[in-house]
């Protein structure tokens, strides 16, 4: 992606900042446990937090080993700070988690100390970053062995109606990182900070752990809505497709009335700082 596209497409979440608290998915538990499980102490960046979705799965993650041994504060009481450049996004996180420590900076000027954290966690968010510059930055920030690891709430298509309705909506709604199928190609290289700097990190490893979200004809579709691909579209062609999206959750019977359960698999990317 070019970078002025990546920076017009990042920065439109704000707009939508309420929207995207309300009607984004959360995490699958396990795979925040498995992306955390190798991370050599209890010192935990969400980078790129958005409203907290992340932040607030590694709240709400409980008991002495929630985190694969991870001790501290909150919830599972490991020292969880949150990091997000989008004031409005920022605000949400803020008003929904007020005793997460949550600053201003972006993945390219991280606002914290050499060697300060020993993992840091990117969801949904990993493919915004300029890794030339981030790269660098999250392995500044990282302790010797710390992990970097990206998570993806992925549709599945393997279920036919999932399918269908990737097909009607188009990829500024639903892309190739959107879905089962692509997710692992479409990020493999993400942790990769660029030419002559790739022995920052390890070898990747990706995993997909099972999830869904409880959702009504319109709740998905308010979903859809907050895509980046969808806050940048023109006003008429955005209600256009989002028609379509109705019209097409209507005409199906496991969306057609009442609440289902969208079938996701929150996919992740990990690697360890070497």
């Amino acid at each position: 992606m070019e970078r002025g596209d990546r920076l017009q497409l990042s920065s439109s979440f704000g707009a939508a900042a309420a929207a995207y608290a309300e009607h984004r998915p959360d995490y699958a538990l396990n795979a925040v446990r498995w992306a955390l499980e190798l991370a050599p102490g209890p010192r935990v960046l969400d980078l790129g937090a958005g409203t907290g979705k992340l932040t607030a799965a590694l709240v709400g993650l409980g008991g002495p080993r929630g985190l694969g041994g991870l001790s501290g504060r909150g919830g599972l009481g490991a020292d969880i700070i949150a990091v997000e450049p989008d004031p409005a996004m920022l605000a949400e996180l803020r008003r929904a988690l007020p005793g997460v420590r949550a600053l201003p900076g972006s993945a390219e000027a991280i606002p914290l100390p050499d060697a300060s954290v020993d993992a840091v966690l990117a969801g949904n968010a990993m493919h915004w970053f300029d890794m030339a510059t981030a790269g660098p930055e999250i392995a500044r920030v990282l302790a010797p062995g710390g992990v970097l690891a990206g998570l993806w709430n992925v549709m599945d298509d393997r279920v036919d109606w999932v399918a269908g309705l990737e097909r009607v909506s188009g990829s500024a709604a639903i892309g190739p990182r959107d879905t089962y199928r692509n997710w692992r190609s479409a990020t493999a290289g993400m942790h990769l900070p660029g030419a002559g700097l790739a022995d920052c990190f390890g070898s990747p490893e990706q995993a997909e752990f099972r999830h869904g979200q409880l959702r009504t004809a319109g709740s998905l579709t308010a979903t859809l809505a907050t895509r980046a691909g969808m806050l940048v579209m023109p006003a008429r062609e955005q209600e256009t497709t989002l028609a379509r999206i109705r019209a097409f959750l209507a005409s199906r019977p496991e969306t057609a009335d009442g609440e289902f359960t969208l079938p996701l698999q929150t996919g992740v990317l990990r690697t360890r700082r070497l």
